[in-house]
């Protein structure tokens, strides 16, 4: 499909990727359903509505959201979304974090980043141009457990990995070979513009040590792509990622 056209790539049968200003979210159609992982931003929501139509549906028919975690560019069309009858889910270490998406932890000043990493200040004013100061909270039950097998289109098994916030977890969809890693490992920082497997910079982890420990978490998924937060696909071993992740290492 072509990402110029439409702003949506299906990267997996059933699953679209919405990338908007370098924030992803994923729609997965499964068993007549649709589940949709993380809530972008505010400005996700015209490409939403346009993949939906697509596809003979809307907003209404969206089944669940799951929430790989709190910040305000993993929740922007969330408040919405909820008006119009989805039901969320969010780890319970995020549930406090969903209702205020500003108010999250971070081990490093954010000030610092744009005059140590220039090349990321375009993403950055894309990312604000889309709505990343204006997000909204929403209300998502705290019901995501480790390990877990949700009852929902795809069944998803859930993967606690904190470390970028407390309740951060991915979502392993078998049926097709993905797993859906949020910000536990992205193949684009947002905050310093850096490519390829890594966590997310200190301005928004709370704990980068624990966030590489955590990382482990995802070895014995047995999915040949992991779909990050940030970035593009990643479809070269989980192994290689975890590596790659740990020689990146705090930033």
């Amino acid at each position: 499909m072509d990402t110029r056209a439409t702003g949506w790539t299906e990267v997996a049968p059933g699953v679209n990727r919405l990338d908007v200003a370098h924030v992803n979210c994923y729609l997965v159609e499964a068993e007549g359903g649709l589940t949709l992982v993380d809530a972008g931003l505010p400005g996700t929501g015209p490409l939403l509505d346009s993949l939906l139509a697509r596809l003979g549906a809307r907003r209404s028919d969206i089944d669940a959201l799951l929430l790989t975690h709190g910040h305000f560019d993993h929740v922007g069309m969330a408040r919405g979304l909820s008006r119009d009858g989805v039901g969320m889910l969010v780890h319970p270490g995020d549930a406090a974090l969903v209702r205020h998406p500003y108010r999250y932890a971070h081990e490093r000043p954010r000030w610092a980043y744009p005059l140590r990493y220039p090349s990321a200040i375009p993403g950055l004013i894309s990312m604000a141009r889309h709505g990343a100061l204006g997000v909204k909270g929403a209300v998502a039950a705290p019901r995501l457990a480790d390990g877990a097998i949700l009852d929902v289109p795809g069944r998803p098994r859930v993967v606690w990995t904190p470390g970028h916030t407390e309740g951060h977890c991915a979502f392993v969809f078998e049926h097709v070979g993905v797993t859906m890693c949020g910000d536990a490992i992205v193949t684009l920082d947002p905050y310093t513009g850096r490519r390829g497997p890594q966590i997310v910079a200190g301005a928004a982890t709370a704990d980068s040590v624990r966030a590489l420990q955590s990382v482990e978490a995802l070895r014995d998924v047995e999915t040949g792509t992991l779909l990050p937060g940030h970035g593009e696909p990643w479809s070269r071993g989980v192994d290689e990622a975890i590596a790659a992740a740990r020689r990146t290492g705090r930033h």
